[in-house]
């Protein structure tokens, strides 16, 4: 099979590479990291059978590479016409073409975009009743079946008629945020200026720039004011944004397991899936497009994320220390049932969803923060931005791109660093007063006369219980009295984050009755 990969492989690095990368020093690295992989490979298995013949214990084997080989070896002979990656959705989704230029918080700019999205329920004569409902990192804007697309959609069990989003009361619009794969404008696509995939040329993304984009699909749907704006995980952070951004156009406000800022814990374990994703050679700098997919890199990428997805206490009822096959010798391969588990999640989205996408998306979560500093610091850059622009100088984010530097010297424990310790980020500290910072107060003030539905769930490390009692207790120190927070216990939910995703019950009744 390793032979046979490398062929597949070598045909691919003879094969023209077309337009996609835009210089020929991209092209060479990529081949040069490609080649330097298989020859890797090839001196591996060279030491293997030479072990094999010296040592008095056989060498072992690894069917779990073998089969990441294998896979690597059917995509390099897959044609070339046949996309970056799989179709996402079966049947039909709407799409919203706006071509009026659309700039992005860190500089960038979008001279055109495409929205995907779907919709549910009949809009009645004023356009009131509408709910717009924000995905998750990588969900489409498929969140239930429709005539055209009659796949079960991410929350079908939520969505209908009397059901929590009640479609005999309502108008639900589920829209692919601006950066994913699902059909609106993201790194995969097509950059109209010269026809050529945007890749890693794709301009830093935050979750304000993808709110500010549904609300261009709202005007084109002649849509002035939502009943509610909805979201859970990533979706709640963005319906925050949303009252924060446009308070005047939002009425009801709803965040499940998201958080009014992104903390170090979840920006590190999404660092971590990024940093296997992008040290897999087959990413070659983004890009990909018309070659091996880094399938590798999105699998192990899941499979971290799946890790911060559920909890501990529900994988120890599911798997415990159950091995897979307990009569055969453990393995560095997949081996206990918790591991095959894992093996099996990152197997099977590692080519549902584009990498690039993955990565956008996800910094935009580790960008977001609603305290009123970083709100001001941003709307100055972008009154800088937009008078580069009026003055026909290239957008910031175009010319600062490769700017970056990695630091002189590692990062080294700061002395006196404990848990008293002042905090770095000084717009965390509470300026000596109890209760929520100050900063994010001033920062949520839109937000005073909304009524607001905060919930969160005991069992969930990736946003933890606490993040959403601080966005209800921020509020309330803001003077919202219109604020409902649900936390369930352990003893309701074990599922960890995935509970908005599972528990209709608890999670959907509070959402229909608050919505009533």
């Amino acid at each position: 099979m390793r032979s046979q990969a490398a062929r597949a492989a070598s045909r691919i690095l003879r094969a023209p590479r077309g337009s996609l990368l835009p210089t020929a020093p991209h092209r060479a690295l990529s081949a040069q990291w490609r080649t330097a992989s298989l020859h890797t490979g090839t001196r591996k298995s060279a030491a293997a059978e030479s072990a094999q013949r010296d040592s008095s214990n056989p060498a072992m084997s690894f069917p779990c590479l073998d089969a990441q080989e294998a896979k690597s070896a059917q995509l390099s002979a897959r044609s070339l016409r046949s996309g970056p990656e799989p179709s996402y959705t079966t049947g039909q989704h709407e799409s919203y073409h706006c071509e009026q230029p659309l700039l992005l918080d860190w500089g960038g700019v979008l001279n055109e975009f495409d929205v995907a999205y779907e919709s549910w329920g009949e809009l009645n004569a004023d356009k009131s009743n509408a709910i717009l409902l924000h995905t998750g990192l990588s969900a489409s804007s498929h969140a239930h079946s429709t005539a055209s697309n009659p796949k079960p959609g991410w929350w079908e069990k939520f969505i209908g008629p009397g059901l929590p989003l009640d479609t005999n009361k309502y108008h639900i619009i589920c829209t692919n945020v601006l950066g994913g794969c699902y059909g609106s404008t993201g790194p995969s696509s097509v950059d109209p200026s010269d026809g050529k995939r945007y890749a890693t040329r794709f301009p830093i993304l935050t979750l304000d720039d993808m709110v500010r984009a549904q609300f261009r699909l709202l005007d084109g749907l002649g849509i002035k004011k939502l009943a509610a704006s909805v979201g859970s995980s990533m979706g709640g952070m963005q319906s925050l944004a949303a009252g924060v951004l446009f308070p005047e156009r939002v009425g009801k406000i709803v965040s499940i397991s998201g958080c009014a800022r992104s903390h170090p814990y979840s920006i590190a374990m999404r660092h971590t899936q990024r940093q296997v994703l992008m040290m897999d050679p087959n990413w070659a700098r983004g890009f990909y497009y018309d070659a091996i997919p880094p399938h590798s890199g999105m699998k192990l990428a899941r499979e971290i994320a799946t890790v911060t997805y559920r909890s501990g206490p529900e994988w120890e009822m599911r798997f415990g220390r159950q091995r897979a096959d307990p009569s055969k010798q453990p393995a560095l391969c997949p081996d206990f049932l918790i591991e095959t588990y894992l093996d099996h999640a990152g197997e099977k989205f590692c080519l549902e969803y584009d990498p690039n996408s993955l990565l956008y998306v996800s910094k935009a979560m580790d960008l977001f923060d609603l305290g009123h500093a970083h709100q001001t610091e941003t709307l100055k850059r972008r009154a800088e931005s937009e008078d580069r622009i009026a003055h026909g100088e290239v957008a910031s984010g175009a010319s600062e791109s490769c700017s970056l530097t990695l630091p002189d010297q590692p990062y080294e424990e700061q002395p006196g660093s404990t848990s008293n310790a002042t905090p770095l980020d000084e717009s965390v500290a509470t300026e000596g007063t109890e209760g929520p910072p100050r900063d994010l107060v001033a920062g949520l003030a839109p937000l005073k006369n909304h009524p607001v539905l905060v919930m969160g769930v005991a069992s969930d490390i990736l946003f933890p219980a606490w993040q959403q009692r601080e966005i209800a207790e921020t509020l309330r120190a803001g003077g919202n009295n219109n604020v409902k927070h649900v936390e369930l216990g352990d003893d309701v939910s074990l599922f960890g984050h995935d509970t908005f995703l599972l528990d209709l019950k608890n999670i959907g009744g509070a959402l229909g009755k608050f919505l009533d």
